[in-house]
């Protein structure tokens, strides 16, 4: 009897564990549809899972960029399935029939009809073109010498980084990593020595966190590299963590931490619309949000908002018929007045007011408006008018002060940034201090990381073009200087490369700044292999002298690294950066190859064994390089780089279409006829036939900048003629790969490259 009731409740345990598994199958996957809301259509797509009997799900909504938002509760039974998302106050409850759920969405008070098919989950781009994982690793392969340093010594994020202290001084928090290269957020209490994890990064990475006042931390977190920031707050114990903007398809800045009020900070979203930012008055605690300004006038958004220590708002900036800025300013805080109209590459920004002054309306302002070069100035904005020029410099663009609000906001430095950073001091305080940290460590870079509300305590933060970074902190009171961490100890400094300096003169007769990194066989009279490596944006940045990863990598492996300030790059005037709008992938292009002729003839590299490789825009000159000069590189390496300058002015994101005369102006516009000749001219996708060197391919899938599309075209086209284009897409990454593994990857299959292709006599054919 008893042997016939385990058999009937066994038989009972199995049918019902079949027909979950079958009713798991069934639901298991993705689901599509389209939602219509007043004339609008929204498509939705869910993505059901199942794993140990229990059911989730996440949403994408391709129409506002956001993909992967993950569902509260999701429950199926008897044919219906149920999701529900608090968060953002949705449910959807659908009956199955076949391949068909027919259904309702709910959301603010609305019900409307959503009927999903069952449909194959869709990753970005064309998923049949990235090399295998199995190809890549042979890539790899090619680079399998046994070196001192490892592809991960370079490239591992270190244990421990992003010290900071509370701003009282009683904790400092920092982010470290685990065994599973997930990098959680600590809080050590300084007294006690007690440390307690207060954030757990998972699969999405911490963007970056800081202090919000003496007991809460702030951070961010997008989706898979979409640059959707949505910001949290969190208590110093891990207590009362809260997500502030739970808003999908929305992206957050932080404007203002306001010292002055400990309980709330201004962020900026595009919540009302994708294209344009308000400011908000946002709780820490509750999320509470209060829109200080409304930012109607899409045509005409504001772009830029001016905020004093109080949080009371003082000034906008104003885009103005998409090219012009017109800068408004208020004297009672409640009427703004148009006080300037300047054009968008003119330079005025209001570094902070003067609170030292019983003048309210005095300010420091860096601007060119008076100069080639930005100068510092006290000013008047209620007259308009400048009361004192303060600092200025003949060679570079200056911007950087620094103000002590615990000594009544007295000025304590300038700085800007020309071969190298230089720190110039102004108070007697602060010229102690800087001779202090100097004579103690003489031929580094400093900067002040971090202080104490009081300034009784500092982090000093020390780098050089051989250390990657340690931290020092400075007891004032008992003048003690105490090592804190070494972010890189596994790279000594006697082994790495110097970073040089470097001035030429462009064929047209333009003074051209860079720098070259050396190996040493560079050093003992050899000449060596070189990667050109022009940096991104590219209007208004610069490469810098300091550690750099990838060179210092590079010239580990006997390769010399050169990086040119191209005109249009940023620090060296209004005249060389105007000089390079409608000149990008022509005259730009021109002083790279400058660069590269100059380092040639000064005997440190080898013409005939050039690589060029670069990221964003860097990655569209290396596109551009091999193709408007076939012979000058061996190869080249395209990390998410442009390929075709139509398509990629038609994906730009929604948050970059105000600014898009200003892009045609700083690029090219097709609506101008010779123009659109320059931009199928210079637009690598439509110059194939010219490319005859070896090209490795890398994308963030989810990249909203440069679309994968970019990347897709160029591979595709190549492979139709037959070439061997390796292509490397990671799907959890977005404009340029923010995670370790992704980056190790990333760097060992480059190295693999290179060897592949440089260090020949004789140069592999593209073809096989």
């Amino acid at each position: 009897m008893k042997n016939s009731i385990l058999k009937i409740i066994t038989t009972f345990i199995l049918f019902v564990g079949l027909v979950f598994q079958v009713n798991a199958q069934i639901i298991s996957g993705s689901w599509k549809g389209t939602l219509e809301v007043q004339g609008t259509q929204i498509p939705l797509v869910f993505d059901v899972s199942e794993e140990a009997g229990v059911f989730s799900s996440t949403m994408d909504s391709p129409s506002q960029g956001a993909t992967g938002i993950p569902m509260d509760e999701t429950k199926f039974s008897e044919s219906t399935i149920t999701i529900i998302s608090s968060k953002i106050g949705i449910k959807y409850v659908g009956t199955l029939v076949d391949n068909t759920l027919t259904g309702t969405f709910y959301q603010a008070g609305m019900e409307l009809p959503l009927n999903l098919e069952r449909t194959e989950k869709v990753l970005p781009g064309n998923i049949s073109l990235p090399t295998s994982k199995e190809d890549l690793d042979k890539l790899a392969n090619w680079n399998a010498e046994n070196f001192k340093y490892s592809v991960e010594d370079y490239f591992a994020k270190p244990k421990a980084r992003s010290f900071s202290f509370s701003p009282n001084g009683s904790y400092m928090s920092y982010s470290e990593k685990d065994e599973n290269l997930k990098n959680h957020v600590y809080v050590k209490n300084l007294e006690t020595g007690e440390v307690k994890r207060v954030i757990e990064e998972k699969e999405e990475l911490i963007r970056g966190f800081g202090w919000a006042n003496d007991i809460r931390l702030v951070y961010i977190m997008d989706k898979g590299g979409n640059e959707d920031y949505h910001l949290f707050a969190v208590d110093i114990d891990g207590n009362n963590q809260k997500e502030l903007t739970p808003f999908d398809g929305v992206k957050v800045e932080i404007l203002e931490g306001l010292k002055e009020d400990k309980d709330h900070m201004i962020i900026s979203m595009n919540q009302n619309n994708p294209q344009i930012f308000e400011p908000y008055k946002i709780n820490i605690i509750t999320g509470e949000l209060n829109q200080l300004y409304k930012n109607e006038d899409a045509e005409n958004p504001i772009m830029g908002y001016v905020f004093d220590k109080d949080g009371n708002l003082r000034g906008f900036s104003k885009l103005k018929d998409g090219v012009n800025i017109e800068l408004y300013y208020t004297l009672d805080g409640t009427s703004y007045d148009l006080k300037k109209q300047l054009s968008w590459k003119d330079a005025f920004s209001i570094n902070s007011f003067n609170y030292a002054s019983k003048n309210p309306h005095e300010a420091y302002v860096s601007s060119n408006l008076f100069s080639d070069k930005s100068k510092i100035y006290l000013y008047d904005l209620k007259e308009d008018k400048i009361i004192k020029e303060l600092f200025s410099n003949d060679n570079y663009d200056v911007s950087g002060l620094s103000l002590s609000r615990n000594r009544g906001y007295e000025l304590d430095y300038f700085s800007y940034e020309g071969d190298k950073n230089v720190i110039v001091p102004v108070s007697s305080y602060y010229k102690k201090l800087h001779e202090r940290i100097t004579s103690k460590f003489p031929n580094y870079n400093y900067t002040i990381a971090d202080a104490t509300d009081d300034e009784s305590k500092y982090l000093i933060f020390l780098q050089s073009d051989k250390l990657y970074g340690v931290y020092y902190s400075y007891d004032a009171k008992k003048d003690e200087f105490q090592l804190l961490y070494n972010l890189m100890p596994q790279l000594v400094e006697k082994d790495m490369a110097e970073m040089r300096p470097i001035t030429f003169t462009s064929r047209d007769g333009k003074t051209i700044h860079g720098y070259i990194t050396l190996p040493k066989e560079a050093l003992n009279g050899e000449k060596v292999p070189v990667i050109v490596n022009p940096h991104g944006g590219p209007q208004g940045i610069r490469d810098s002298w300091g550690f750099n990863p990838e060179a210092q990598l590079f010239a580990s492996r006997g390769y010399a690294t050169l990086q040119v300030n191209f005109r249009i790059s940023g620090g060296y005037g209004k005249a060389f950066l105007e000089s390079g709008f409608k000149e990008i992938g022509r005259k730009a292009m021109d002083d790279v190859e400058d660069g590269l002729q100059y380092v040639v003839t000064q005997g440190w590299v080898d013409k005939d064994n050039a690589a060029i490789y670069g990221g964003s825009h860097g990655g569209y000159a290396v596109l551009r390089g091999l193709t408007k000069t076939p012979d000058l590189y061996a190869c080249g390496v395209d990390y998410v780089g442009v390929s075709n300058l139509f398509t990629f002015m038609n994906t730009i994101p929604p948050y970059w279409k105000p600014y898009l005369k200003i892009i045609k102006e700083i690029w090219y516009d097709e609506s101008i006829p010779e123009e659109k000749v320059i931009m199928e001219e210079v637009s690598p996708v439509y110059q194939i036939d010219k490319i005859k060197k070896p090209l490795f391919v890398i994308q963030g899938a989810n990249d909203p900048r440069v679309n994968i599309d970019e990347s897709d075209q160029i591979v595709s086209a190549l492979r139709n003629k037959g070439y061997d284009v390796p292509y490397m897409v990671k799907y959890d990454e977005g404009h340029g790969y923010g995670k370790e593994e992704n980056r190790i990857d990333l760097y060992k299959a480059m190295m693999g490259f290179y060897a592949k292709h440089l260090k020949k006599e004789i140069i592999q054919p593209l073809k096989d």
